[in-house]
Formats: C-alpha cells, sequence, structure tokens
C-alpha cells in the first residue's frame, strides 16, 4: 500500500518510518527543503531512540521516501496521513491553518478513492472541515478518518510499534476495513481497535492528554502543601500511588510538564468547552497550577540566595522537557534559566540531546554550553537538575565537589535522596521535600 505522510515532525516522521517498517511504500512530505534534504541522507532531524538506525534502514531498503512536492507524494495514494503542527492561539485554541491548507492542497492533486487521515491532534469537527474542503477541491471519492496518536516523545518508536490502543474514528466500513489492514502489524499482539464515530476520536487524544496532565499538577500542587506542612511527597505520593484505583504512574511532582502536546492540549480542550457554552474550570486550574509550578523553584532559589543572585554562578543538568528528547518546547528550564539570567547570574548548560536547539532557537549566546555534566560545574554556586537523564542520577560527588565554589543542589525532579546529598556536605532544595 502507498501511504502518504504530511509533516515530519514527532507525528509524521515517526508514523512513516513505523509504517515503512512494516512493508509499505510510504512518502513523507514537508515544506522544509532543508530538512528534506537531511532525511534522504538519514539524517534524524528529530532524537528519538530507535529513529535514526529505522530510517536509515528503510531508505536503503527503498521503502522511505522523502519530497517537498505535496502533488508527488499524493499520486496513487491510499491513505494520506495529515501530521502537521497545531500550535496553540493566543486564545489557547488550535491553530487549524496549517490543517486545513494541506487538506485543499490535498483534494487538488489525489487521482483516485484515497482515505485521508487526521494525525494531527485537533479540536472536536475538524474531520468535517477537511472532509468539505476536500470535496470542494476534488472530484474523487474520499473518506476522512480521525486517527490520534498516543506517542510518548523518547518512547515514540516503541509505542507506534506496540500500541496500548489504536483509535479510529470514521463514517464508512471502507474507511475502517482500511485502517484495520494497516494497523494488524502493530495489534497482532491483542492491542484493541477502537472503532467510533469520528467526534468521538477526536475527543479521545484530548481527553487523555488532559488526564495525564491533571495528575502531574494535582501532584505539584500536593507537593507545595507538603512544602508548607512539613511533609515528604515522596512518601505521600508512595501511599496514594498503592490504591490501585488511581495508580503510581504521572504522579512524581516537578518543575512542570512541558512539550509539544500537554500545554497546548490542555488549553485546546478549555478552549472547545468554552466555544460550546461550558467553563472548564478544571483545565483553566491545571494550566494555571503548571505555570505556576515553573517558578516553584526560582522561589527556593531566590530564598537561598537571599543576599540576590547577581554574581551567583549555575550549573543546569537538563534542558528537555522530560529525558529522551531534545524537545523543549515549554520546557521550564526556559523559565528558570531565563528567570536566572535576569536577575544578573552567570549560567552554564548541558543536556544530552538539546544543546543544539538551546543554542539555535532559546538561550543563543546568553549562556555557557558545557561539552559534560561536570564542565558545567567549574566555579558553580549551585546545581539545578531540571530533567532526569539517567546519567545525572549518580554523580561522583567528589569530582563534583572539586569543580563547585558553593554547596547547593536544586533537585527539581525529586531524584536524590536528601540524607546522601547532605551527607555529601550539599544543602538540599527538592520538590515537597
Amino acid at each position: 500500500m502507498k501511504i502518504t505522510v504530511i509533516g515530519t515532525g514527532y507525528v509524521g516522521l515517526v508514523a512513516g518510518v513505523c509504517f515503512a517498517e512494516t512493508g509499505h511504500e510510504v512518502v513523507c512530505v514537508d515544506i522544509d527543503e532543508e530538512k528534506i534534504a537531511l532525511l534522504r541522507r538519514g539524517v534524524a532531524t528529530i532524537y528519538e531512540p530507535g529513529l535514526a538506525e529505522m530510517l536509515a534502514s528503510n531508505l536503503r531498503a527503498g521503502r522511505l521516501s522523502f519530497t517537498s512536492s505535496l502533488a508527488e507524494g499524493v499520486r496513487r495514494a491510499a491513505v494520506v496521513f495529515i501530521a502537521v503542527g497545531t500550535p496553540s492561539g493566543e486564545d489557547g485554541s488550535a491553530d487549524l491553518s496549517h490543517v486545513l491548507a494541506v487538506a485543499a492542497q490535498i483534494g487538488r492533486h489525489l487521482d483516485g478513492t484515497t482515505v485521508v487521515v487526521d494525525k494531527s491532534t485537533v479540536p472536536v469537527g475538524t474531520a468535517d472541515r477537511v472532509l468539505a474542503i476536500l470535496q470542494a477541491n476534488t472530484a474523487q471519492e474520499v473518506d476522512v478518518v480521525s486517527n490520534p496518536e498516543f506517542l510518548k516523545e523518547g518512547a515514540a518508536i516503541q509505542d507506534f510499534m506496540h500500541p496500548d490502543r489504536i483509535v479510529v474514528g470514521a463514517s464508512t466500513e471502507r474507511a475502517f476495513k482500511l485502517m484495520r489492514k494497516l494497523y494488524e502489524p502493530f495489534v497482532r499482539t491483542g492491542a484493541p481497535i477502537f472503532e467510533m464515530d469520528v467526534h468521538s476520536a477526536e475527543m479521545s487524544k484530548y481527553v487523555a492528554n488532559a488526564m495525564l496532565a491533571t495528575k502531574i499538577s494535582f501532584i505539584n500542587e500536593m507537593a507545595r502543601l507538603c512544602d508548607a506542612v512539613g511533609a515528604d511527597i515522596n512518601l505521600v505520593r508512595k501511599a496514594v500511588g498503592a490504591d490501585r484505583r488511581i495508580g503510581s504512574a504521572f504522579l512524581f511532582p516537578g518543575v512542570g510538564y512541558g512539550g509539544s502536546c500537554f500545554p497546548k492540549d490542555v488549553r485546546a480542550i478549555g478552549r472547545t468547552g468554552a466555544e460550546h457554552g461550558l467553563e472548564m474550570h478544571m483545565m483553566k486550574a491545571v494550566d494555571r497550577v503548571n505555570e505556576e509550578q515553573k517558578h516553584v523553584l526560582c522561589a527556593k532559589i531566590d530564598a537561598a540566595f537571599a543576599g540576590g543572585l547577581k554574581g551567583a554562578q549555575f550549573a543546569v543538568w537538563g534542558l528537555a522537557f522530560k529525558p529522551r528528547t531534545d524537545d523543549m518546547r515549554e520546557a521550564p528550564s526556559l523559565v528558570i534559566v531565563d528567570h536566572l539570567l535576569r536577575a544578573g547570574a552567570g549560567v552554564a548548560v548541558y543536556d544530552p540531546q538539546a544543546m543544539e536547539g538551546a543554542r539555535r532557537h532559546y538561550f543563543k549566546d546568553r549562556v555557557r554550553y558545557a561539552t559534560t555534566p561536570y564542565e558545567a560545574l567549574e566555579g558553580a554556586d549551585a546545581i539545578l537538575l531540571l530533567t532526569e537523564w539517567g546519567e545525572f542520577r549518580s554523580p561522583d560527588f567528589d569530582e563534583v565537589k572539586k569543580r563547585m565554589r558553593g554547596r547547593r543542589i536544586f533537585d527539581g525532579r525529586n531524584i536524590y535522596a536528601r540524607k546522601e546529598v547532605e551527607d555529601q556536605g550539599f544543602a538540599y532544595f527538592g520538590i515537597g521535600v
């Protein structure tokens, strides 16, 4: 089957590579000529474990190709996936301009019966709009399917190849039949395919992300309360997570969530409610708590450096919003590093994967970029742990003390035990502990 994927971001590139891995002919389309040139050479344009190897092998096998021509990509396609960005607008709504523009282009170039799939995260009613645009631009028979992705950055290949579930929203048996065939290799171990109406499928992605974001904001707010009353959130979350009705997943306090999904999806579902006359109280609170949480560590730093931050030196370990990705979109590090810089502090940063993005898109030359975690410590008064990469979990404290000027550790992910850090002669500042 020829599959076309429009958009080569996290969702589009992972989907294209994984479909090629199961033997399909896959063409990925993107308007970014530089990105297409890199992908044609087998250079992965995002960091995702396993992606580079799978990309290279499918290019060599001839199953995967890249083009900037949508007309070329759509030609002969049995199924076309729309996987372009849907960023938040100023009012929190999802910006559908890219999705709708691509739909019009697809319609103009269809040359046979085709299923067009919304893979981008889109609000309820988008498939209806896409179908109307397609029908206005083509005489070909076309179905529109909602097929939301449930990928975790840092585990996207694993999630795609071995999904918990597949959600397909469609209105014709022909579309359902094609999607079953397409996903058959991925559900052989028994993962369910949930077939439903398009509107329900569109909602499922937002509701899933809203639930996960809610758990994070909930435990972060409880961590603030633990700070206030002298309790230890690490002990509390273990006791609470042992309840099978609640579970322990996503009950890890920290400096807040970020990335391309949770922030915009929480705001978008709130906006969808407003458009239908509903006040989404919980979604507003989840977003507000998360934005405030990014400043919690800043307050702890300010209190510890009562004389002010001007001239103080900080080593930041971790920039990406989570480990196993280079994604810094809405990362807590952006808020925290900016706070330090505005206060006149010096900042050295290290992240295993996000350094190039930080240099190109965020901090430019405002910080010092270290080549190792220990190099970032030279002359530092404090360490700020902002992303829980594995290599940060067991530092050589003798080496740390040799390089640092001060003795403070601000643990934004609670990966260190207070007693062990204090036994090494450091003051420890965690989240809710």
